[in-house]
């Protein structure tokens, strides 16, 4: 994917922050280099449910992306070269 520029990456920044599991997921994501959803719901208290749907989300942004797609359930994540640049922003700016 290209590179984004700057009205796109604060867009992507609003979008995140406008839905807590996508702020609970960069929180996780901040703290681990892969992550499973299993681990980021039972460290935040939210259903797994909860943070696939926030995994899928983040996917589908290029914000993360699956090491393990072949597999049906406990898929590793990480985070993009985009997906850092908006972790970044946001440490900066509202972490």
């Amino acid at each position: 994917m290209e590179k984004l520029d700057e009205k796109s990456m604060d867009e992507l920044l609003i979008w995140v922050i406008s839905v807590d599991r996508r702020l609970v997921l960069m929180e996780s994501m901040k703290k681990h280099n892969i992550i499973k959803a299993s681990d980021i719901a039972h460290e935040n208290n939210r259903s797994t449910q909860n943070i696939s749907r926030a995994l899928k989300e983040f996917e589908e942004k290029d914000l993360i992306s699956c090491l393990t797609p072949e597999k049906t359930t406990w898929k590793k994540y990480v985070l993009t070269s985009t997906g850092k640049e908006i972790l970044k922003r946001l440490e900066e700016k509202y972490l």
